[in-house]
């Protein structure tokens, strides 16, 4: 992203960048979505402190629904727990290995 001149002087001031290779990445604001496909993202170290840089155009904004269906029931299955727990463990990890874990 930065030609070598750019990065050199950022590196004689202590700031260190790095590309992250990303297909996808969703950035979650209040109850909606925002999903960016094929992003550039930068972090960049300045002096300790860690910082991340987003570019790309997002492609959809949707609501956030919440946890899918098909994995509240394999939740439920696996853990013979109620829908309510099933829906409130998702929503605590987002995996579903993870919730089946707290919930067992």
């Amino acid at each position: 992203m930065f030609g070598g001149n750019m990065q050199q002087m950022m590196k004689q001031m202590g700031v260190d960048m790095e590309e992250i290779n990303a297909d996808k990445v969703e950035v979650h604001v209040g109850d909606k979505k925002m999903v960016f496909n094929s992003p550039e993202i930068s972090k960049i170290d300045a002096q300790g402190q860690e910082m991340f840089q987003l570019q790309g155009n997002y492609t959809e904004e949707q609501k956030d629904t919440g946890p899918e269906e098909d994995d509240i029931e394999l939740v439920m299955e696996k853990t013979e727990a109620s829908r309510e727990e099933a829906e409130q463990a998702l929503e605590n990890s987002d995996d579903v290995a993870e919730a089946v874990m707290e919930l067992s």
